[in-house]
């Protein structure tokens, strides 16, 4: 039997809990040097799953995000917990991009990596709230998907 592949989408987000006034900016938008940044709670639920899956199954767990270069303290933490292969996709044309792009880049991703047997991806990011990258990414690859599963 072929071994499992595993693809999980995370995202580095601001840390909300600490917010000072310096957090917004006055175009209403997140200031995120004003904020430390972490591992978005929802996607570390998803790593967390990914890696019960690999310990009672023949399984390959590739981690993916997008995001600046900093991004990579998520990958190395995914190394961490036991991820077994990471991946940051990163360029300043992705700086601000929306749902459609991100999920579009995270699907091509998907794609050169040979598929996957499942995709994973916290319910939603902390710092947009719009549920929207998962199943988007699984659209543009024409996978099933199930979504807000408790």
């Amino acid at each position: 039997m072929p071994q499992l592949r595993i693809v999980v989408l995370v995202k580095q987000v601001p840390d909300t809990a600490n917010v000072t006034g310096d957090a917004m900016k006055e175009d209403g938008t997140i200031n995120r040097a004003a904020l430390p940044a972490v591992f978005n709670p929802e996607d570390l639920n998803a790593l967390e799953e990914a890696l019960k899956l690999k310990d009672r199954h023949d399984a390959r767990v590739t981690v993916v995000t997008m995001g600046p270069p900093a991004a990579v303290q998520v990958l190395r933490e995914s190394l961490y917990r036991g991820a077994d292969e990471v991946i940051l996709l990163t360029d300043r044309a992705f700086a601000g991009a929306d749902t459609l792009a991100t999920s579009y880049a995270l699907s091509l991703a998907v794609k050169k990596l040979g598929g996957a047997d499942l995709v994973l991806c916290g319910r939603q990011a902390i710092d947009g709230d719009t549920a929207q990258v998962g199943p988007q990414t699984a659209e543009k690859l024409g996978y099933p998907q199930i979504t807000c599963v408790s």
